[in-house]
This record gives structure tokens, C-alpha cells and sequence, in this order.
């Protein structure tokens, strides 16, 4: 889905303020966007498995090999992939305002062009709501960005004071956190009946577009701070950042989630509300600097890669650089394949099974955007946002036209 943050054209340079031209891409943050939607696969397809007994998102009544598919993605993916998605989302819009002020506008023109992009966010993100998943984020990301504009202005050091500011007051003791809740599925996950799911979505749909974004925000800023000095463009100029984070970033990522993977894999029992109340913030406070490590490691891969970049690797790029249509070719998947009126394997496949229907759907996405970068050809959905965002000038003919109607 990050895919909608950065520019490209069908192929070329574009003009001075406009799309970011397939030629001017850096590897590193197409990489990383690329993988991230491998991440954001396995973690949300665990969601639709049916249990009698439920644990972060887990049934709990699964064979010993769900246990363990269960722990490793609770420490490695669960609340480690939205977080890389949010500092890929600040850094694009970083990207969007340098090129924007490089060609001379002003900042209320870039506001408003930003606006447009967030406008259709929120549209996308409602029909995908409403008719795929209910667990949609892009809504979300569309109101941090209307909201998000105002802080382009900040200096550097309030928008790290502000990530830091926000990023305590999340991981302060909560009852709210996915990681450790025992909801199983409702009907506005899993609708029986196509018409039924609009009345049941219409209600939950706008309360994770409204207050979804706010545990985004830390990442969204230090993507901002970090995409005004093109650290993951330009890697070579900020290695030991990079190698700091990478290595910082993950070990606390993995050390965070513990407490609640060991749960997920039946290896502790789960402990009292009261304990979980804080183990659930402390394994998403940690998946915080886990996105942000993912996102350095996978810079540094990039950079190894950058002179013998075969096809896998301009394949998962591919991805990236489609990222959107990619993200909403999954929800595709998960609908047809759990909605009780059309397959209904909610109730067949398991935490093991699930997981590689996930990897599966993601390879399946990599074959999709390989062929159309073979193609030179962008993506629908990157394709539409970037007409509404940029809103190509009208030719002069088109001018004389209106003109002349208007006489």
C-alpha cells in the first residue's frame, strides 16, 4: 500500500516537481516496501482463523506446529510491519515535498496537493473497507496525512521530540492492544451475507479511520526527519546510522515480544489482566523500533545487492514500486477465501496453513508486479492516485476550449 507515497511514471524521467521517474528510483526503500507487504500478509491473515480460544489474533487450540508459526510471527511480524510501512510513509512524503520545493511551489500548493493524496486514501480505504477488509489502514494513513501536513514546517528537532513524545505515551499500560486481545472474529470480519457485512462494517470502518492513525504517528515522523536527509537513498552517507538501528532496532523488537509470543506458543501461561495490560503496549512500543530496524536492514541488503541486482530482486522492487495494487490484491485473496458466502476456510485452515497461503499470495504479487515492470507498466491504483495527486495540466487546445465556452 505504500506504493501510493512515492512518485514514478510509466517509464522515463518526469518533469521538475512532478512523479518520481522509474530511472531515479533508489533500490532501498522499493526493497523494503516490497518485503513489508510479505510482512503485512502474515500478519494479518492470522485474523480470519476461527478459535474456541483466542490470543493476540491466535487460536490457542491449534497443534504444536501452530504454536511455533504463531510464536515466530508474533516476535518477528506482528506490530513490526505496520510500523515499517509508517516510516516509509513519512519518508514519501518527504520525497514529495523536496521535489515540490525544487521546482519552486510554495508550501500552501504542496499542502494542497498532499490534501489530494490523503482525500483519496480515505475514499480507497473506505470502498476497500466496505467491500474486501475491515481492517483497512489506508483510511488511517489518509487522515494522518491531511493531518500530517502541518508538520512539514517543523524543525528537525520537534518532529523527533514529538515522535519521542508520542511514541511514550503509547507504550504506556493499556488494555487496548491487539498483541494481547482474545477477540475471535465478528461478523464484520467475517459478514455471512454480502449485504449484511455493510451494516456491520459501516460502524467499525470509520473508528479505525479516525483513530487508527495514532499509533502511526511516531513512525510517520521519523520517516518525515529521516526522508528530509535521504538516509535510505543515500546509505553509503549514513552506514553506522543505519547498521546502529538495524542491530538497536531488532534485538529490542525480538526481546519486546517475548513475554507475548512465549504465550502465543503455549510455552507460559497467560498471565493476569493486569500483567497484560503492560506486556501488550510493551510488545508494540518494541515493534515500533522493530519497523524502523527492518527498514535499515533492509537498506543495507539493498546496498550489497546494488551492482548485481538480478531478477528476484527487481522483482520484489516491483512490488514496491506497485505496492498499492499489491496490498489490495490481498485483500482480494483473504476475501474470497474466508467470507463465510464464498469459501468460508475460516473454520478449515489453521495458524501453519494460513501462513503459507499468505507467503503464497505475496509470491503470487511478486509474479503480478514483475510482469507488469516487465511491461513498463505502473500499476492501476498507483497509476490513479498519482492523476488525482498531480492533476496534469490541461494542453492548451483544452484551454482555447474551455476558454472559448466560458465566452
Amino acid at each position: 500500500m505504500v506504493g501510493v507515497l512515492r512518485g514514478g511514471s510509466l517509464g522515463g524521467v518526469v518533469k521538475r516537481g512532478g512523479p518520481i521517474g522509474v530511472g531515479e528510483r533508489a533500490l532501498g526503500p522499493d526493497l523494503a516496501r516490497g518485503f513489508m507487504l510479505l510482512f503485512i500478509a502474515l500478519a494479518n491473515s492470522h485474523y480470519f482463523v476461527d478459535g474456541t480460544r483466542v490470543f493476540g489474533g491466535f487460536p490457542m487450540d491449534g497443534s504444536w506446529v501452530d504454536r511455533v508459526v504463531g510464536m515466530v510471527l508474533s516476535t518477528f511480524v506482528d506490530g513490526r510491519a505496520f510500523p515499517m510501512f509508517g516510516v516509509l510513509f513519512g519518508y514519501g512524503v518527504a520525497q514529495i515535498v523536496r521535489r515540490q520545493r525544487e521546482a519552486g511551489k510554495e508550501w500552501w500548493p504542496i499542502r494542497k496537493l498532499l490534501w489530494r493524496r490523503s482525500l483519496v486514501l480515505i475514499v480507497l480505504g473506505f470502498v476497500h473497507a466496505m467491500l474486501l477488509y475491515v481492517g483497512d489502514i489506508l483510511a488511517a494513513y489518509g487522515v494522518l496525512l491531511f493531518l500530517g501536513v502541518w508538520a512539514l514546517r517543523w524543525k528537525d528537532r520537534w518532529l523527533l521530540i514529538a515522535a519521542a513524545l508520542v511514541f511514550v505515551l503509547t507504550a504506556l499500560p493499556s488494555d487496548d492492544s491487539l498483541a494481547t486481545a482474545s477477540d475471535a472474529t465478528d461478523p464484520s470480519m467475517l459478514p455471512p451475507d454480502f449485504l449484511g457485512q455493510f451494516g456491520d462494517r459501516i460502524v467499525v470502518q470509520p473508528f479505525i479511520a479516525l483513530l487508527g492513525w495514532i499509533g502511526f504517528i511516531t513512525p510517520f515522523l521519523v520517516g518525515l526527519w529521516a526522508g528530509r536527509r535521504r538516509i535510505l537513498e543515500r546509505p553509503t552517507e549514513h552506514l553506522t546510522l543505519l547498521r546502529t538501528t538495524a542491530v538497536a532496532g531488532l534485538t529490542v523488537a525480538v526481546l519486546g515480544a517475548l513475554p507475548v509470543s512465549l504465550v502465543v506458543g503455549g510455552v507460559i501461561d497467560q498471565p493476569s489482566d493486569d500483567v497484560l495490560t503492560r506486556l501488550g503496549p510493551l510488545h508494540d512500543a518494541s515493534g515500533v523500533l522493530g519497523g524502523f530496524g527492518y527498514a535499515a536492514l533492509i537498506v543495507l541488503v539493498a546496498l550489497m545487492l546494488r551492482d548485481r541486482q538480478g531478477r528476484i530482486t527487481l522483482a520484489i522492487a516491483a512490488v514496491g514500486q506497485r505496492s498499492l495494487t499489491c496490498n489490495l490484491s490481498q485483500s482480494v485473496v483473504w476475501a474470497v477465501v474466508f467470507t463465510p458466502y464464498l469459501l468460508d476456510l475460516s473454520r478449515t485452515l489453521s495458524t501453519k496453513t494460513t501462513a503459507l497461503l499468505a507467503v503464497a499470495t505475496w509470491l503470487a504479487t511478486v509474479r503480478m508486479a514483475d510482469r507488469m515492470r516487465r511491461a513498463n507498466y505502473r500499476g492501476p491504483f498507483e497509476i490513479l492516485i498519482r492523476r488525482v495527486t498531480y492533476q496534469p495540466k490541461r494542453t492548451a487546445a483544452t484551454r482555447s476550449r474551455s476558454s472559448g465556452s466560458l465566452a
